[in-house]
């Protein structure tokens, strides 16, 4: 049996699914795994992962992509036409395959395109509760992968999900973490405690267009806090120039990091190292909770959030509509903390349903084999 887990898009993607392609290489050495990349760079990040993984085998491929296109992704990042063009130029390759495994949904166009036989199988990247994360093309993947119940009942209530079809109790990315962060330094050398300001990149729905040179005006002129300015990947990730612009702004405060989109920005080095988290719509805040701590969202669109299952996360902690009084904020964040820690924890519990730090990648590995082999 031949699997192949192609990276398309983002590199803040790829913990979803890497992790599962190195046990199914360790726990099933029978399967050939391979691991298909479309740059150098990319490449040698996710080798660096993989090497995490000593005992596990698997053969690294690049993507065919034409020349044009190739120089448009290393110099502005992944977009709408690279993914497609990536999956279109590499339509034989796939169907050479009885698996194809992905974090997102750009690949269901294989479909479209021609590829029949291989299974469609994705692990989902992220566990917010944005209408994204359950859009009806979902049903059309053979197999899903999941966290916790929360996503179950949402997924089951819409009818995308078969019995046989899908497995919970996976979110393989916190099992990479672990091996990457058991002994982190911390992120800044003084004692303040640090702040987390990750909006999402959705003009529609983010804080960043609206409060995020306020935001980083505050945290630069005060001293009670540190603060990391470290948003959602997509952000800058076509606007590198603006993203340099903001590193100049505030380059030399000692007690800002800004981090406009390296591997660290995903990789959980930030929502691990922090105290307090600030942002809009990004479903990091629910890796930030793994361990309880104080949240404060910014709401800059007058949004009709209450009971709005896509806005359940606002609920863990205050919501204001302004960045003028963070000073007040930010206090009655922390100090309201313990009137919102029963509900985080339910969330969580709900969100990801790990009973504890037990690997969750063989889990997805296992379940993707015993499916393929039934399949076949």
């Amino acid at each position: 049996m031949r699997i192949v887990f192609p990276f398309i898009a983002q590199p803040h993607q790829i913990a979803h699914s890497l992790p599962i392609a190195m046990e199914i290489a360790r726990r099933h050495p029978e399967i050939a795994v391979h691991i298909a990349c479309l740059t150098d760079e990319q490449e040698a990040y996710i080798r660096r992962l993989g090497s995490l993984y000593p005992d596990s085998h698997v053969f690294y491929e690049r993507l065919t992509l034409p020349p044009l296109l190739r120089r448009q992704l290393t110099h502005r990042g992944p977009s709408v036409l690279t993914r497609l063009a990536a999956l279109f130029f590499n339509k034989n390759y796939f169907e050479t395959f009885q698996a194809i495994v992905v974090p997102e949904r750009t690949s269901l166009y294989l479909r479209r395109m021609g590829v029949r036989s291989p299974r469609l199988i994705w692990t989902r990247h992220g566990a917010g509760d944005r209408a994204v994360g359950f859009a009806r093309d979902v049903r059309h993947f053979d197999f899903i992968l999941m966290a916790g119940r929360k996503l179950e009942k949402r997924l089951l209530s819409q009818g995308s999900l078969q019995p046989g079809h899908y497995a919970t109790g996976v979110y393989a990315k916190f099992d990479l973490v672990r091996l990457m962060h058991s002994n982190a330094a911390p992120l800044f050398g003084n004692r303040r405690p640090t702040v987390l300001y990750n909006p999402h990149f959705n003009a529609r729905l983010t804080s960043w267009y609206k409060f995020g040179t306020q935001v980083l005006d505050y945290f630069a002129t005060q001293d009670r806090y540190n603060l990391v300015f470290a948003p959602h990947y997509r952000l800058f990730d076509a606007h590198r120039d603006k993203a340099a612009s903001i590193l100049r702004t505030y380059e030399g405060i000692p007690h800002m990091l800004i981090d406009p989109g390296s591997t660290r920005s995903v990789d959980m080095t930030y929502t691990m190292g922090a105290d307090l988290y600030l942002g809009d719509v990004s479903s990091q805040v629910a890796e930030f909770l793994i361990e309880p701590r104080p949240c404060l969202f910014l709401d800059a669109h007058e949004t009709k959030w209450h009971d709005n299952p896509d806005y359940l996360f606002w609920s863990l902690g205050p919501v204001t509509d302004t960045a003028a009084s963070l000073d007040q904020a930010l206090d009655g964040a922390v100090a309201g903390h313990p009137g919102f820690l029963d509900r985080q924890k339910s969330y969580i519990r709900e969100t990801f349903g790990l009973a504890d730090i037990e690997p969750t990648a063989p889990i997805g590995a296992d379940a993707i084999v015993e499916f393929l082999r039934k399949a076949h």
